[in-house]
């Protein structure tokens, strides 16, 4: 059986993928720097990405044949307010979690997982995205993301390391927490069903995504590490987009509440980025992904989970 390392395992894309690995077969190990976490289906290996000394430790004492690296800091508009964080822990840690593989001479097939924030500020006729598209990050995030690519292409180039990239598009679903605009917008939604004033400020609503359930996106990474190929930068999305003011209507209108709307400036990024669409042919060439569930059904389950919370 094969053993397969999460590091990150308590967040939200993580905790995905080591269910379904588990469900697949795999013998799941998984990393975490929470003192809490628990998960009696894997194995929990308690890891600071910052720490060298324990990351090799760890590395050498599961040795896995598959590495899925989701640990990070992974909310572009905390970036903004953490940049050092950000970049600390998502080059440095991936940079460590690296070093730990080459030194300790294990020969695990390894899965970075980028953003699409690393492409920037994109103009309509460049979408969709695809992996040839110039990167130019327009936040602390998007530059971690990218840069962490780079380092990782340079260790498949000079120690011939088996590493695969992955630049994911928007992915959401239950569980995701509040930082992110879907689960955002159900949270406060179920708020005002609760009673609370039927009022819900919105920072910007003209930008348009590309979302994907994230159980499609954890699928597509096992089948990225099962037969993509080394070296090669994949992007992960619908191929689709939509307004982020539709998903918001969307998700009112699976309320029973009149709920009015209200701008306000002040949750307006610094940068923000219009359109972002993905170009997801290489991944459907090279492993037959494609995505299965409907974005309705993605935000019915969010909001039933805010719900059930």
């Amino acid at each position: 059986m094969k053993k397969v390392l999460v590091t990150g395992v308590d967040g939200f894309v993580a905790g995905y993928l080591s269910d379904y690995l588990f469900k697949s077969g795999y013998d799941v190990y998984g990393t975490t720097i929470s003192e809490t976490y628990k998960n009696d289906k894997i194995k929990i290996f308690k890891m600071n990405l910052l720490d060298a000394e324990n990351v090799s430790d760890v590395i050498k004492n599961i040795s896995p044949n598959m590495i899925f690296h989701l640990a990070g800091q992974s909310a572009v508009g905390l970036s903004w307010q953490k940049p050092v964080l950000t970049i600390d822990v998502n080059v440095n840690g991936t940079l460590n979690l690296l070093e730990a593989v080459r030194i300790n001479n294990i020969n695990s097939r390894i899965l970075i997982i980028g953003s699409s924030d690393q492409y920037g500020t994109i103009k309509p006729e460049d979408c969709p995205i695809k992996e040839t598209q110039l990167q130019n990050p327009q936040s602390p995030y998007g530059i971690s993301k990218k840069t962490q690519e780079e380092i990782g292409k340079l260790y498949v180039k000079a120690y011939k390391m088996n590493i695969i990239f992955v630049r994911a598009f928007n992915h959401i679903g239950a569980r995701q927490g509040k930082n992110f605009v879907v689960p955002d917008f159900a949270s406060k939604i179920v708020k005002i069903e609760k009673s609370a004033v039927p009022v819900l400020k919105v920072g910007n609503l003209d930008t348009l995504r590309d979302f994907t359930d994230v159980r499609d996106i954890v699928r597509g990474y096992l089948m990225l590490l099962e037969s993509g190929k080394i070296g090669e930068s994949y992007n992960i999305g619908s191929g689709n987009v939509i307004k982020v003011k539709d998903i918001l209507k969307k998700l009112i209108n699976l309320s029973s509440k009149k709920i009015k709307i209200e701008i306000d400036k002040e949750k307006f990024r610094p940068v923000d980025v219009p359109i972002v669409q993905c170009d997801n042919s290489k991944i459907k060439k090279d492993t037959g992904w494609s995505p299965e569930i409907s974005i309705d059904e993605t935000l019915k389950e969010v909001l039933e989970y805010w719900r059930g919370k």
